[in-house]
Order: structure tokens, then C-alpha cells, then sequence
């Protein structure tokens, strides 16, 4: 299995260096690029074809989250991870709601940040426990809304389904409620995201709560 390429885009030129020098020792991922910011990794991911990006979020001429959403649409098979010391909720829910594949805190330790690179590649979300529960409390406070694109698609259960993720409740407490099996409420949940063209639980809940 060829390993996991990973794009590093942080001004910092130390902070590249030791990520550079944490990711080498791993046999599954190869760094094949960085940048200083979100303009110059623009510039060269079409020639490096990285499957994951770690991004900081504050940067010079354009920053990660504005990247991020660049890449969600010119580059959507490019994971992109923010790595970062800052967790305000401008930058976290910005980052998300761009299409992020994570966000991890530039405290976590190297054997999380390895576990985020290879599971974002994979396809999960990834997100540093302080930024998971900012995100159930934000849901929590945060009613799903009337009406949200896609709402159409779905039918009765399934809008049930999804606002019930919206609002940060699980499996097993959906099935509860309704008194479904588990096994139901995950058919559920993977219809509602194949339809409305999302890849997650975090981003159900950001699409439906999203004002």
C-alpha cells in the first residue's frame, strides 16, 4: 500500500521543519511538499497531488480556512486538516463548514496527529478532544433550522433522523427515541448523507444548524 502524501502550509518555517522530521520517521505517510501559505500551496498541489493537507489557520495572504474552501472545490480529494494553536469557534466552524477533514490543536501529541493524517485519509473526520466538545456544546445550543438545502430529498424518518444528529444526540439515543434498532438508524444516516452529498455526521450537524 503506497503511503499517505501529505502536503504541510504553515508560515512558520520551523513549525514545517518539525513536522517534516515527525512524519519522516512513519512508514505509511511521505511529506511531498509544503508551503508558506495558502496562495503558494495552491500553486503546487496540482503537481504534488498530496491526499492530505495539514493547514494552519492563521496565514499570510490567504489563510486556511479560505484555502480549505478553496480546495473543497478545486482539489476535493485532498483531506485537509487544520493544525493549529487557535480554537476560536470563527476558525473552527469556518474550517468545518469549508470542508475541512479535521481540525487538531498544535498541543496534541505525535501519535495523534499521525492517527489524524491516516484516518482523514481514509475518509473520517478527525477533531483533537477540546475541538469535539466545543462542537457538541455549539450543536447543542444550536437548533437545527427550519428549512436547509436538500431538505426535499429526504423522506419523513430520514428528516427526522437527521435532525436529531443535528442536535448532537447518538445512535443509541435516536433508536431509543424511536423505537428503531441502531442497525436502522445507521441505514438512516447513510441515506441522509448520500442524498444531500456530505460526508459525515459533523457535517450533517453543520448543514442542518449552518445560519
Amino acid at each position: 500500500m503506497s503511503p499517505v502524501r501529505v502536503l504541510l502550509v504553515d508560515d512558520q518555517e520551523l513549525m514545517r521543519q518539525g513536522l517534516r522530521k515527525l512524519l519522516a520517521i512513519e512508514e505509511d505517510i511521505e511529506v511531498v511538499g509544503e508551503a508558506a501559505d495558502g496562495e503558494a500551496a495552491l500553486e503546487v498541489i496540482g503537481q504534488i497531488r498530496p491526499d492530505v493537507a495539514l493547514v494552519d489557520a492563521r496565514m499570510p495572504r490567504m489563510d486556511g480556512v479560505e484555502l480549505i474552501k478553496r480546495l473543497t472545490v478545486e482539489h476535493p480529494s485532498v483531506a485537509a486538516i487544520v493544525l493549529s494553536t487557535f480554537d476560536e469557534d470563527e476558525y473552527v466552524f469556518g474550517a468545518l463548514r469549508g470542508g475541512a477533514a479535521g481540525y487538531m490543536l498544535k498541543d496534541c501529541t505525535p501519535d495523534e496527529l499521525v492517527s489524524a493524517v491516516l484516518r482523514a485519509s481514509r475518509g473520517e473526520t478527525v477533531l483533537s478532544s477540546v475541538v469535539a466538545a466545543r462542537l457538541v456544546a455549539n450543536l447543542r445550543r444550536a437548533p437545527a433550522r427550519g428549512t436547509f438545502p436538500g431538505q426535499d430529498l429526504l423522506s419523513a424518518r430520514e428528516l427526522e433522523v437527521a435532525r436529531m444528529v443535528a442536535a448532537g444526540a447518538a445512535n443509541r439515543e435516536i433508536a431509543a427515541r424511536l423505537f428503531i434498532t441502531e442497525g436502522t438508524v445507521k441505514n438512516h444516516v447513510s441515506s441522509v448523507l448520500r442524498k444531500l452529498g456530505l460526508r459525515d455526521r459533523t457535517q450533517l450537524a453543520l448543514h442542518l444548524t449552518d445560519r
